[in-house]
C-alpha cells in the first residue's frame, strides 16, 4: 500500500491504544504518552519501506523489484526493526525513555503497538497484487490478496475522518477534514474515480463522521475499522465472481487452456471494474499464454468502456462486460533455455506474475499495458553478456510452473 495509507493506520492504532489505557496520572504524563504512542504506530507502519535504502544494490530495474518488500517485509525481520525502533526512541526522545522507565503499562503499550503496527504493515501491503513473502526464510512464496488498489481512498477516507476528529487543535481538525473531503473530489475531477465511486466515499465519510460526533473518537475511530474492513469483504467476494467470469472468458477466447494464475487488481474504490492479466498453458501443453484485460461485474451500470482509462479501462470496449486488450504466447521450453542461459532474467524471474518478453526487454503486465516500460522492465537482452547480478534474494519463482517446478524454487 501507499505510505498514506500506513501512515493513518499507524495513527489510528496510537489512538486506539491510548484510548484503551488507564486514564493518565496527570496532564504532561498523559500527552507524553498519547504522543509516544502516535510516533511508535507511524513509524511502525511505515518502517519496512525502509528497505528502498537497499535498492542500489542491484541495477535497476532489480534493485527495487528483489529489495523492496523484501527482508523487512517478513514476519522474522520485523523483530530486529522492533528493537531498533524502541532503540531510537529510547536513545534519542529524553521524555519517552522516562515514560518507559516508569510506567508498565505504557511501556508494554509501547511494545505492543510497535509489533501490531509491523503487522499491520504486511497485512495491508498483503491485499493487493503486487505481493509479499511474510514467511521467508521458512517458505519464500510470493502471496497476493489481488482484493483493493494499491492507492486506496477508501482507506484514506474512513481513516483519515476519524483521526481528523481525534485532533485537539480546532484548526488542525478542520484542516485535515478538508483535506479528506477535498482529495476524493479532486481525484474525481482528474478522471481518477468515477462519480459513482465518490458518491460511496462521501457515504464512508458521513458514516464514519456521525459514529464519531455521536459516540467520541474512539467511536469514529472504530467505525473507520468497521468500513476499511466491510470494504475488504466486499472486494473479496466481488474478486471471486471476477475470476469466475474471466475464466469463462479465457475458455472462449483459449479454447482447451490451462489457467495457472489470474492477477487481479481493482480500480480505486470501485468493486465494479478489475484489471486482470491470465496465465495458461496452451492447448497441447507446449506452449503458455498471458493475456490482459478488464472486466466490469455490472456492465449496465458500470460498462468497461467507463472505467477510468487511467487504471486500465478500455474506452473503446466493444462488449459491455469483458475486453482483452493483449495477448502474448510463447514456448514454455524457450523460456527455460532463456532462464539458464540470463541470470539477469532469472533474477526478474523472482519478481514477475505475469511475464512479457517482447522484443528483447521483460515487463510484468500487472503494472503496465504492453509495449510501454514501467517499473519493472528489463533489457534482459542487452544485459546477456553483463556480470551476474548480485545480491539476490532467492525469493520464490511466481512462474514455478511455467518453469517446470512444482516448488516456488528448483
Amino acid at each position: 500500500m501507499d505510505n498514506m495509507t500506513h501512515s493513518l493506520v499507524g495513527l489510528a492504532l496510537g489512538e486506539l491504544v491510548e484510548r484503551a489505557l488507564p486514564a493518565p496520572r496527570d496532564a504532561a504524563h498523559g500527552s507524553i504518552r498519547r504522543r509516544a504512542l502516535l510516533v511508535t504506530g507511524l513509524l511502525a507502519s511505515n518502517f519496512p519501506d525502509l528497505d528502498l535504502v537497499l535498492t542500489p544494490l542491484l541495477p535497476a530495474p532489480l534493485g527495487y523489484l528483489i529489495h523492496h518488500r523484501g527482508h523487512t517485509h517478513t514476519l522474522l525481520y520485523a523483530l530486529p526493526q522492533v528493537a531498533l525502533l524502541l532503540a531510537l526512541a529510547w536513545l534519542l526522545w529524553p521524555g519517552a525513555r522516562r515514560l518507559l522507565h516508569s510506567d508498565r503499562s505504557a511501556r508494554r503499550a509501547v511494545l505492543g503497538t510497535a509489533l501490531l503496527g509491523m503487522v499491520l504493515h504486511l497485512c495491508f501491503d498483503a491485499l493487493n497484487v503486487y505481493g509479499v513473502h511474510p514467511f521467508h526464510p521458512f517458505d519464500s512464496r510470493w502471496l497476493y490478496g489481488d482484493l483493493v488498489f494499491i492507492v486506496e481512498p477508501v482507506f484514506w477516507t474512513a481513516l483519515g475522518t476519524a483521526l481528523a476528529l481525534c485532533a485537539r487543535n480546532p484548526v488542525l481538525r478542520r484542516l485535515a477534514l478538508a483535506f479528506f473531503a477535498g482529495m476524493p473530489l479532486l481525484f474525481t475531477l482528474l478522471g481518477l474515480l468515477q462519480w459513482g465511486s465518490l458518491a460511496g466515499l462521501a457515504l464512508v465519510a458521513l458514516l464514519v463522521a456521525a459514529a464519531g460526533l455521536r459516540g467520541g473518537p474512539r467511536a469514529g475511530l472504530m467505525a473507520a475499522m468497521a468500513a476499511c474492513i466491510g470494504f475488504v469483504g466486499i472486494q473479496a467476494m466481488a474478486g471471486q465472481f471476477a475470476r469466475g467470469e474471466i475464466r469463462a472468458a479465457l475458455d472462449q477466447a483459449a479454447p482447451g487452456s490451462r489457467v495457472l494464475d489470474i492477477p487481479l487488481s481493482s480500480f480505486p474504490a470501485n468493486p465494479l471494474c478489475w484489471s486482470f492479466a491470465t496465465i495458461s498453458v496452451e492447448a497441447g501443453g507446449a506452449d503458455y499464454g498471458v493475456r490482459v484485460g478488464v472486466l466490469s461485474l455490472a456492465p449496465r451500470i458500470t460498462p468497461v468502456a467507463n472505467c477510468p482509462a487511467r487504471f486500465g479501462g478500455e474506452p473503446g470496449a466493444a462488449a459491455p462486460n469483458l475486453a482483452w486488450k493483449f495477448s502474448e504466447t510463447g514456448s514454455l521450453a524457450g523460456l527455460r533455455r532463456l532462464r539458464q542461459a540470463n541470470c539477469h532474467l532469472d533474477a526478474w524471474l523472482r519478481f514477475a506474475r505475469a511475464p512479457s518478453l517482447l522484443g528483447g526487454s521483460a515487463t510484468d503486465l500487472r503494472f503496465g499495458a504492453p509495449g510501454q516500460p514501467n517499473f519493472s522492465t528489463l533489457p534482459y537482452a542487452q544485459r546477456a553478456g553483463q556480470p551476474c547480478p548480485a545480491p539476490v534474494a532467492q525469493w520464490g519463482y511466481p512462474r514455478a510452473d511455467l518453469l517446470g517446478w512444482n516448488q516456488a524454487t528448483p
